[in-house]
This record gives structure tokens, C-alpha cells and sequence, in this order.
């Protein structure tokens, strides 16, 4: 599982987020897990990618996809990490709900994302400065400056946005703002990040013929509302199976047999790739 969770640990990674919008925990599994992770991400981008709806663009060679839990081997493994588990409860509330699990993968060729956010900030965010929803990556590569590294703007996640395209989506006269705070990120097989989905953020230009695909857990605090935007499901066995401590925070539909997920979260401002600044 990699380095245990320290708890002394945790409230300065609540300060970090709560003040840059994105924090880390490095080494959290093992690069075998890692790569585990990675053959279920291929794999079920290479099914996806054949069926109407399977795979939605986020840009030139660039797709996202969302899964069943039941399609990640790792995926109990990732939700009950401890670092993962107090980030949520301590962030969102005791009651947070897991909404989503899925993956980006850039290909060589791959754009500079125009600047963005996940969603349209609400007031809770805005005007009281409170997290209520978070994204969790873990990278399925040793991220390399060829691989299109995932670039964030810390601390932007309390920025108003309502005058932006569809609210999430700033005008390029402001870009150099963004980018006068830019990050670029590199992390390594078996590291968590954890970000605010309002916090700014672009792919990067991909010039390598490794993909670079990365795992998204979508949580939201009680009343985010972005359930609604995804579909998750479990067989009723497979719900039976998860701990209590999982049950209790995934909102999902239990059914008799999976159907192929159809991707509703589709940005349309990501269609297009962009040019950088």
C-alpha cells in the first residue's frame, strides 16, 4: 500500500488545499498497484472507445471516460485509503458522496487545454470560501515536461467566475493571470493528488508516444448536486461486497447487470484545443 497515513500529517494538507486548492500525498501505493490501475485504464478505454458515447473529447487526442467502480480492480482499495478517507470527511463533511470515478488520457498530439474549472463555482465557494467538492488523480505513468503535464493555477479555486463562458471558462485577457501562478505537476506511480474542482487547470502540449492516462474520483459534499451528472452503477454483488465504510458514501444505482456507461459530463469549451500563453 505504500507509506502509511500519518495523522500528524492531515491538517497541514487541509491547509494546503484549503489555501492552494491542491495538495499531494506521494508514495501512497505501490508502483504494482499503480500499474494495475493503469492495464484497467487501458482496457477500458479501448472498449469505450468503440461504442457511440463511450469516450467524450476533451480536446485534439485527448478523451475521458467514466467506468463502473466493478471496472477498477483498486477502486476499494482507493476509496478506503485512509489519506483519501480523512481528506473527504474533514474537507467535505462526515456524509461526503462519491460521485464519480473515471480517466483522462492524452495521446502524443494532444493540446494545451484552454485555462478552466470542473464547474460553475457555487456561493458556498465564492462568497464563503468552502471546498464542497474534490478530485482526486492518480497518475498511471511517471509523468515526464514530453507527457503533456497536468498545469494548475494554486489557489484560483475561490475566484468568482460568474462572468465567465459557462462560468467555468475564462476570457484569454485574463490567461496571463493564470499563468503568471502556473505549476506544472510530475508526479510518480503511486501518488495522490487532491484538488478543489474549482482550482484552474489545463493539460498541456503532448509530444511523447506514451499516453498519459490518470485516474479522477469525483466527491462532493452533501447538496453539490453533481450526482446528477454521472451514472454510477453496481451489481447487486458487488455492492454486498464493499465494506460498509463504502456503501454508505457511494451514491450509485444497484442493478442486475451492467450497461456500458454514456458520458453526460461533456465540456463543451474542451472540444477544442488551444494555444498557449
Amino acid at each position: 500500500m505504500g507509506t502509511p497515513f500519518i495523522v500528524d500529517e492531515l491538517q497541514h494538507d487541509l491547509a494546503t488545499l484549503t489555501t492552494d486548492g491542491i495538495v499531494g500525498k506521494k508514495s501512497a501505493f505501490s508502483r504494482e498497484w499503480a500499474e494495475n490501475m493503469r492495464e484497467d485504464m487501458m482496457t477500458a478505454f479501448w472498449s469505450a472507445i468503440q461504442r457511440p458515447g463511450g469516450a467524450v473529447g476533451r480536446g485534439p487526442r485527448r478523451w475521458y471516460v467514466e467506468i463502473h467502480p466493478e471496472q477498477f480492480g483498486g477502486f476499494v482499495d482507493l476509496v478506503t485509503h485512509p489519506w483519501v478517507a480523512a481528506i473527504c470527511e474533514n474537507a467535505l463533511g462526515k456524509d461526503y458522496q462519491i460521485v464519480e470515478i473515471g480517466f483522462d488520457v492524452p495521446f502524443q498530439g494532444a493540446k494545451f487545454q484552454p485555462w478552466h474549472r470542473d464547474f460553475p463555482s457555487p456561493p458556498e465557494t465564492y462568497v464563503d470560501r468552502r471546498i464542497t467538492s474534490l478530485a482526486f488523480n492518480l497518475t498511471g505513468v511517471d509523468v515526464t515536461e514530453a507527457m503533456g503535464p497536468f498545469e494548475v493555477a494554486p489557489g484560483t479555486q475561490y475566484v468568482d467566475g460568474r462572468e465567465w463562458k459557462h462560468q467555468m471558462f475564462p476570457g484569454k485577457d485574463i490567461w496571463p493571470v493564470f499563468q503568471s501562478k502556473a505549476v506544472r505537476k510530475f508526479p510518480k506511480l503511486g501518488d495522490i493528488s487532491c484538488r478543489s474542482a474549482l482550482t484552474v487547470h489545463r493539460g498541456t502540449e503532448h509530444a511523447s508516444p506514451i499516453a498519459r492516462p490518470v485516474m479522477v474520483l469525483g466527491v462532493d459534499a452533501p447538496g453539490a448536486g453533481h450526482a446528477q451528472l454521472h451514472d454510477l452503477m453496481v451489481t447487486q454483488g458487488y455492492f454486498d461486497s464493499l465494506p460498509d465504510s463504502v456503501q454508505k458514501h457511494l451514491v450509485c444505482r444497484v442493478v442486475d447487470e451492467l450497461v456500458p456507461v454514456t458520458q453526460k459530463h461533456d465540456i463543451e469549451g474542451l472540444v477544442m484545443g488551444a494555444d498557449p500563453v
